[in-house]
């Protein structure tokens, strides 16, 4: 993956997160991420749509987007991976830092509920 790419990915606040149903079909959601490392990193809860599918499939494609999920530039193809341990309490961290009171927010009130889970997307060049 090009620096150019990722550095004009980083510019953005949402992207666009690309799974496929078992029958191929694209499911789109917009997320909030964290680039490091050269991998896109994502925050979500354990029962959403997008784990599941990720379980069946780890193919990706992922677009700046707005918070809606309208894509604001290319959309590059991804392999995910589950993440877990000091690597995952990392993203979480990096999470709490690029998206503030947001991200605390959210983790009061939506992830203490819930188990989170932190994917980390590897892109294709």
């Amino acid at each position: 993956m090009s620096a150019g790419r990722l550095e004009e990915l980083a510019k953005h606040k949402y992207i666009s997160l690309e799974t496929y149903r078992k029958n191929g079909q694209p499911v789109s959601t917009p997320v909030w991420f964290m680039i490091d490392n050269s991998l896109v990193y994502v925050v979500t809860r354990l029962n959403t749509g997008k784990v599941k599918r990720l379980r069946n499939n780890p193919a990706v494609r992922i677009a700046p987007s707005s918070n809606r999920g309208q894509p604001k530039g290319e959309w590059i193809d991804g392999k995910a991976r589950f993440v877990e341990g000091p690597e995952a309490g990392r993203v979480i961290q990096m999470r709490k830092e690029k998206y503030g009171l947001q991200a605390r927010l959210v983790s009061l009130f939506v992830y203490s509920k819930e188990q989170t889970v932190v994917i980390a997307i590897e892109l294709s060049s």
